[in-house]
């Protein structure tokens, strides 16, 4: 494989750090689930790194990003690969640095725990349970797959979100330690404001090589399915539901007919078609209430409940937050390849009636799913409609009224930071790349305001990285 960096000078400077550079497994492991979007497997599907470097403590980190420095070879951060936006796709080839070997928890405390990155987030949870009968507070729906560092670095939220909101918000991670990418690099112990420089940032400006995260009380969840005739029944509830304070709940969804039954298939017997699906995960001790509040909403009628079911019909259930989030976009993409997705904000205090009003607009051609988190210290929802997909120009035009509508689109149909959802530049992560990536060689292509700073937001193009802009002949 020809190659513009030498990488047999790499190999060397890496001595006994382990390293592939078999092409077909570097693809691999240069790929996430960017196929989700049509528009991201067109552009993305050829990427490729060099390299795959596997450090496994941060001596061995710094010891790569040194030697990749000092030959001007770009690197590009990875977990498990679980991301749906290219977010971890090494756009410049170079190094693919795999942090999955890196992966130990290193200290259960009350309320907190530290951990290397590549820590998968279920084996932490499994960890601090026995330890202390805590759990991490949030996490993806890829919970038993993805990484904790990779959470950081290109999540948002997810199940835990009814409770303790995003990571963005405050109190959500409390500590980091950061490698940055220089000639001798050095390590950073970021806390408070300093977070925002690193976090959801896709690794462009720093390696995350420690995190410490707080934890909440250990809860033995249910899960509990109610149906309503009206998706706008079941939206009123699980809006509702989300605003009792005194309910223990983790998860909160809302998926509309007839998307539950077609595509939940191991639930399907419990999901009649018609049904729209509130999906609750509820503390034991809460479901009794969460039931009796259920029964004053006219129309709710309990599908499933996870506590009564018999070993013989919960045998091959997955959990419910595995019908939920992104999770709800692969159960329908199995079913039916043309589907992608949207994510979209339904901002409070009128999200009830706009989510309505939207999918009244589109019909068929827009299935409801939503999310409910605290959001700013309120419950709202966030959408991960199902589309059915026709054309890019369509999937565009279909966001545009979205946000006419008032429901701005963070774009899970673009691989730069600002395109998903700032529209703008992040003053704070560009000024800390300057300063721990000064020659740009953390995951190249990511963060328009350094490849491009004049590029217009309001120009209504995708934005092409240079390399990705070559090969399309653009």
């Amino acid at each position: 494989m020809s190659t513009k960096y030498d990488i047999a000078a790499l190999k060397a400077r890496l001595g006994s750090i382990k390293s592939e550079d078999n092409p077909a497994l570097v693809k691999q492991k240069s790929r996430d689930f960017f196929w989700y979007s049509p528009t991201l497997k067109r552009q993305l599907d050829q990427v490729t790194g060099d390299i795959i470097v596997s450090p496994t403590s941060e001596a061995e980190v710094l010891q790569v990003l040194a030697a990749a420095h000092a030959l001007g070879i770009p690197v590009t951060p990875r977990g498990t690969g679980t991301g749906n936006y290219g977010q971890a796709m090494p756009l410049s080839g170079g190094v693919v640095l795999d942090l999955s070997g890196f992966n130990k928890v290193k200290a259960i405390e009350p309320g907190r725990y530290v951990a290397e990155p590549g820590a998968i987030l279920s084996d932490i949870d499994k960890q601090t349970r026995a330890h202390s009968r805590q759990e991490i507070r949030l996490h993806p729906s890829t919970y038993h797959t993805a990484s904790v560092g990779g959470f950081i670095a290109g999540g948002s939220g997810g199940v835990g979100s009814i409770k303790w909101g995003g990571l963005r918000d405050w109190g959500n991670i409390i500590r980091l330690r950061v490698a940055t990418m220089e000639a001798q690099p050095r390590i950073l112990e970021l806390q408070g404001e300093d977070l925002h420089k690193v976090s959801h940032a896709y690794g462009t400006n720093g390696i995350i090589t420690e995190v410490e995260m707080p934890l909440g009380p250990a809860y033995n969840w249910v899960d509990v399915i109610i149906g309503f005739d009206s998706l706008r029944g079941a939206t009123e509830f699980a809006n509702s539901l989300g605003e009792q304070d005194g309910l223990a709940l983790k998860e909160l969804a809302v998926v509309a007919a007839p998307a539950p039954h077609d595509y939940f298939l191991r639930h399907r017997k419990f999901l009649p078609r018609d049904s729209h699906c509130v999906i609750v995960m509820v503390a034991d001790f809460a479901v009794e209430s969460t039931l009796a509040y259920a029964r004053r909403f006219r129309g709710a009628e309990l599908l499933m409940r996870s506590d009564k079911l018999t070993p013989e019909e919960a045998k091959g259930l997955p959990p419910s937050f595995e019908l939920a989030w992104n999770h709800t976009t692969l159960r329908a993409l199995r079913v039916d390849p043309s589907i992608t997705y949207l994510q979209v904000l339904y901002p409070f205090p009128n999200q009830v009636e706009l989510v309505e009003k939207i999918h009244q607009r589109f019909g068929d051609e827009l299935t409801c799913h939503l999310e409910f988190v605290r959001f700013d210290g309120k419950i709202t929802c966030f959408g991960l409609p199902l589309v059915r997909f026709t054309t890019e120009e369509r999937l565009e035009e279909i966001m545009a009224i979205h946000e006419e509508m008032g429901a701005p689109i963070f774009n899970p149909h673009r691989y730069t930071l600002e395109e998903g959802g700032m529209k703008q530049t992040d003053e704070i992560q560009l000024a800390f790349k300057r300063e721990a990536d000064p020659q740009g060689l953390l995951n190249p292509g990511k963060m328009i305001a350094w490849e491009d700073p004049e590029y217009d937001y309001r120009a209504g193009k995708t934005f092409l990285f240079r390399s990705l802009g070559e090969a399309a002949g653009g």
